[in-house]
C-alpha cells in the first residue's frame, strides 16, 4: 500500500513545512503499513460485554466499600456527595471518556499513546510508577481479606472474643461496652473491641511506635495470603484480555450480589437508622473548604482509576469503531450508584453497632478504611444472631473479588507497558516477572510497620502523583495537540461530533480547577498523619522523592525525545517543535482505515452537521469519506458502519 500524505496529522502541522522533511515521513509511513499488512493484529476483548464489565471490575473496587462513606463522612457528610457528584459529572466522566478514546484510537498502551504529542511521554512512565506503587499495597489489603477468608471458617469467629492477644479493656461480642466501662470504673469510649485488637495486635501485630524503628521481618502468615493474591492475579491476567475478560464476569458481577444482602440484613438491624442518617446529615459549611473539593476529586479519581493508565490500556484492545461514549456513562453512573450503596450499607451496620455499644456513631469511627474492612465490618458481622460464619465468608470473599477487578487492571497496565514497548517478549513471561516483583515488594506491607508503609506511599504514590501529571495529560491531549484535532478524530473513530459540554470541560474546566485545588491543598495541608501517629519529617521525605521520581519523567523524557529529533533538523528549536507534533504512529493500526483517515482530515473536506449527533450508519460497501465527496473509495471496500 502506498501512502498517500505523510503527515497524518494535517490540521495540527503548520503551513511552511519543508517537504523534504515530509517526503521522509513518508517513507517511514509506507514501511509500518507493509508491517503491519501481514503482522498478527494486536489482541481484543472477546466481546463488547467482557470489556465493559471489566472496567466496571477495575472502577468499583475496594475504595468503593471502605473508602467512599468515609470520605464522605470526614468531609461534611451528605453535604460530601454535592462536590463529589459535581466533580464526578465535570472532571471524572470527561476524563475517563477521553483516555477510553486515546487508548481505542491509537491501540496504545499509556506510554506508546504519548506518539499524540511524544514531549509528554514522560506521563506515561510517570503514571506507570504511580500504578505500580498502588497496586503493591492494594494486593497486600487483597491479602489480608485471605487471611480473614480462611480465619472465618471456624465454629466460633476468632475476632468475636478476646484471645491470649487481647488487653483488659477489650470487649468481646457477648458483653456490652457499658457493663466493662461500669466494671473498669472507665469511660466507654475508651474500650476496644475484640475485632479491633484482633486486627492490630494479632493480625497485623502492629508496631505502636511506627517507622520509629525500622522494619521488622514480614509476618509469615500475612506472606503466604499475599503469595495467593499475586498467584490469582497471574492465573487472570496470563493469557491477556482473553483471560482477564472471562474473569470480569464474576469480578463485576458478585459484589454486588453480597452488597444487597448485607444492605437488606443491615437495614434489619436495630440502630441501622441512625447510622444511616449519620452518613446522609451534611454539614454545609464544609462546602467552603477546599480540602474537600480535594478529597472528592482524589476520590473520583482512585474510584474510576482515572489517571493511571488502565482506562487507556483497556480500551486499547476494543475495535476502532466501539461505541466507548455509551460505556463512559455506563460506567461513571454504575460507579456513583456503587459507592452510594456501599455508603448506606456500610452505616446502617456501623448503626446497629453504635446501638450494641451504647455509644454515638461517630465514636465507632476509629479509623480509615482498613479499620472499617478488617474491625467495623467483622465486629458487626461476629455479633449476627444467625451463621455468622457465612456473612463472614461472603462479605471477605467480595472483598477479595472487588480487589482482583482493580489489582488486575492495574498489573495488566503495567504488563501492557512493557509488552508494547518490547513486542517479542512473551506475554505471560512479563506477566509471571512482574507478579513476582510486585509480590517481593508487597513484603513491605506486611511488617509490622506495613499499615505506615501504606499510609505514606497511598498518600504520595497515588493521589500526589496523579493530580500533577493528569494536569500534564490535559494539558498536552486538549492544548498542545488541540481539542479541535482530538474532536475530529473522535467523529472519525464513532461517527459524532463532540458537544460544547466536553470541550469546556476538556479545554479549560478541568486543568483550571485541579490546578487550582491541588495547589491551595498543598499550601494548607497538615503533617501527614495515621491515626495518631505523625509521620517524622526523614520519613515524609521517602514518599517525597517518591512522588518526585515520577513527576521528574516528564521533563527527563522531554529532554530524550528532542535529542532523538535533534540530528533530524537544523535547529534545536525545530526539535522541540516537532517533539510537540504527533508521529506517524498517531493513527489508526488497520491500513485500510488510517487510508481513510487520511481522506477524512483532508483540511477542504466540509465538517459534518449537528452537535453531539452521531452521523446515520453507513452502509458496509461505503467508506465514511466517500460521505463527503460523493465518491466511492478506490481501495478494498469494508464495513465501518458505526
Amino acid at each position: 500500500m502506498t501512502a498517500q500524505n505523510g503527515n497524518i496529522n494535517q490540521g495540527f502541522e503548520e503551513g511552511g513545512t519543508e517537504k523534504p522533511e515530509a517526503t521522509a515521513e513518508a517513507t517511514v509511513e509506507v514501511v509500518v503499513a507493509e508491517q503491519e499488512s501481514g503482522a498478527q493484529g494486536r489482541e481484543q476483548w472477546s466481546s463488547p460485554v467482557e470489556f465493559l464489565l471489566s472496567c466496571i471490575a477495575m472502577s468499583v473496587g475496594l475504595g468503593n466499600v471502605w473508602r467512599f462513606p468515609f470520605v464522605a463522612l470526614d468531609n461534611g457528610g451528605g453535604a460530601f456527595l454535592i462536590p463529589y457528584i459535581l466533580v464526578l459529572l465535570f472532571i471524572g466522566k470527561p476524563l475517563y471518556y477521553m483516555e477510553l478514546c486515546l487508548g481505542q484510537f491509537s491501540s496504545y498502551g499509556s506510554v506508546k499513546v504519548w506518539a499524540i504529542s511524544p514531549a509528554f511521554r514522560g506521563v506515561g512512565y510517570g503514571q506507570a510508577i504511580a500504578t505500580w506503587a498502588v497496586v503493591t499495597y492494594y494486593v497486600s489489603l487483597m491479602g489480608l481479606t485471605v487471611y480473614y477468608f480462611f480465619a472465618s471458617f471456624t465454629s466460633e469467629l476468632p475476632w468475636s472474643v478476646c484471645g491470649k492477644w487481647s488487653s483488659i479493656t477489650c470487649v468481646d461480642s457477648n458483653t456490652t461496652a457499658n457493663e466493662l466501662a461500669a466494671k473498669l470504673g472507665v469511660n466507654a469510649t475508651s474500650l476496644t473491641s475484640a475485632a479491633e485488637e484482633y486486627f492490630s495486635k494479632e493480625v497485623l501485630q502492629k508496631d505502636p511506635m511506627g517507622l520509629a524503628n525500622g522494619l521488622d521481618v514480614p509476618e509469615w502468615r500475612l506472606t503466604l495470603c499475599l503469595l495467593f493474591s499475586w498467584v490469582i492475579l497471574f492465573v487472570v491476567l496470563a493469557k491477556g484480555v482473553q483471560s482477564s475478560g472471562k474473569a470480569a464476569y464474576f469480578t463485576a458481577l458478585f459484589p454486588y450480589v453480597v452488597l444487597f444482602i448485607m444492605l437488606i440484613r443491615g437495614a434489619t438491624l436495630k440502630g441501622a437508622l441512625n447510622g444511616v442518617l449519620f452518613f446522609i446529615t451534611p454539614r454545609w459549611e464544609k462546602l467552603l473548604e477546599p480540602g474537600v473539593w480535594y478529597a472528592a476529586v482524589d476520590q473520583s479519581f482512585f474510584s474510576l482509576s482515572v489517571g493511571f493508565g488502565s482506562i487507556v490500556m483497556f480500551s486499547s484492545y476494543n475495535s476502532f469503531r466501539h461505541n466507548v461514549y455509551r460505556d463512559a456513562a455506563i460506567i461513571s453512573v454504575t460507579d456513583t450508584l456503587t459507592s452510594l450503596l456501599a455508603g448506606f450499607t456500610t452505616f446502617a451496620i456501623l448503626g446497629h453497632l453504635a446501638d450494641l455499644l451504647g455509644v454515638e456513631v461517630k465514636d465507632v469511627v476509629k479509623g480509615g478504611g482498613t479499620s472499617l474492612a478488617f474491625v467495623s465490618y467483622p465486629d458487626v458481622l461476629s455479633r449476627f444472631q444467625y451463621v455468622p460464619q457465612l456473612f463472614a465468608v461472603l462479605f471477605f470473599l467480595m472483598l477479595f473479588t472487588l480487589g482482583v477487578g482493580s489489582a488486575s487492571a492495574l498489573t495488566g497496565c503495567i504488563i501492557t507497558i512493557i509488552c508494547d514497548d518490547f513486542p517479542n517478549f512473551k506475554k505471560w513471561i512479563v506477566t509471571l516477572v512482574v507478579c513476582i516483583a510486585g509480590f517481593l515488594l508487597g513484603l513491605f506491607y506486611v511488617t509490622p510497620q506495613g499499615q505506615f508503609v501504606l499510609e505514606l506511599i497511598n498518600y504520595y504514590g497515588g493521589g500526589f502523583i496523579i493530580f500533577i501529571l493528569v494536569v500534564c495529560e490535559i494539558a498536552a491531549v486538549q492544548w498542545v495537540y488541540g481539542f479541535n484535532n482530538f474532536c475530529r478524530d473522535i467523529e472519525f473513530m464513532l461517527g459524532r461530533k463532540t458537544g460544547l459540554y466536553w470541550k469546556f470541560c476538556w479545554a479549560f474546566l478541568i486543568p483550571v480547577l485541579l490546578s487550582v485545588i491541588f495547589i491551595y491543598s498543598q499550601v494548607t495541608a497538615k503533617p501527614l498523619t495515621a491515626g495518631t501517629y505523625v509521620f517524622p519529617s526523614n520519613i515524609t521525605a521517602v514518599g517525597i522523592c517518591l512522588a518526585v521520581l515520577a513527576c521528574s519523567m516528564v521533563p527527563i523524557f522531554f529532554f530524550v525525545e528532542v535529542m532523538h529529533r535533534r540530528n533530524d533538523v537544523s535547529s534545536l528549536w525545530q526539535a522541540i517543535v516537532k517533539s510537540f507534533k504527533p508521529t506517524a504512529e498517531w493513527c489508526p493500526k488497520d491500513p485500510l482505515i488510517r487510508q481513510e483517515y487520511r481522506q477524512f482530515t483532508d483540511v477542504n473536506k466540509p465538517a459534518l452537521e449537528g452537535i453531539d449527533n452521531p452521523i446515520p450508519p453507513v452502509d458496509s460497501t461505503i467508506s465514511m469519506a466517500s460521505l463527503h465527496n460523493g465518491t466511492h473509495p478506490t481501495f478494498t471496500q469494508y464495513n465501518t458502519s458505526v
